[in-house]
């Protein structure tokens, strides 16, 4: 192969490498967004089950919009458990659920972020390699 080839074929690998990195942004941005309701399911799930029953509560739906609502009991909360199913746990149960999503999700995005940055390593080598051998031939 000669230097050309070379330089032409690592500066397709280097754009393939950017949309990587791209894709792999795009999936740590739902990650956080889907870390971040689960913390906030959570937090609720908490401050519910402090508040007695046939409480008045206001009841978060999003977005910092609250509805007004009475709590008839504390003791169980209903919780996705996939394909649309839900089913209704104790209290304990279903912070032991969310507390496994959300470690789930965090070792997830720790993933996705080192190979993130490990590809963005190997785009930078490469990229100073072919600017060498550009020079190379430019002599």
């Amino acid at each position: 192969m000669t230097k050309e080839e070379d330089i032409t074929k690592n500066l397709t690998l280097i754009e393939y490498y950017k949309q990587q990195l791209e894709s792999i942004e795009m999936q740590l941005q739902y990650l956080q967004s889907t870390l971040m309701d689960y913390q906030r399911a959570k937090m609720t799930v908490e401050q519910l089950s402090a508040v007695d029953d046939n409480s008045e509560i206001l009841i978060p739906i999003g977005a910092g919009t609250f509805v007004n609502g009475s709590l008839k009991s504390a003791s169980n909360v209903l919780i996705g458990v996939g394909a649309g199913v839900v089913v209704e746990k104790p209290v304990d149960e279903a912070m032991g659920k969310l507390d496994e999503r959300i470690k789930r999700i965090q070792d997830n995005l720790d993933k996705m972020a080192s190979l993130g940055q490990k590809i963005q390593s190997d785009a930078e080598e490469l990229s100073h390699k072919t600017q060498q051998m550009m020079e190379e031939t430019q002599q």
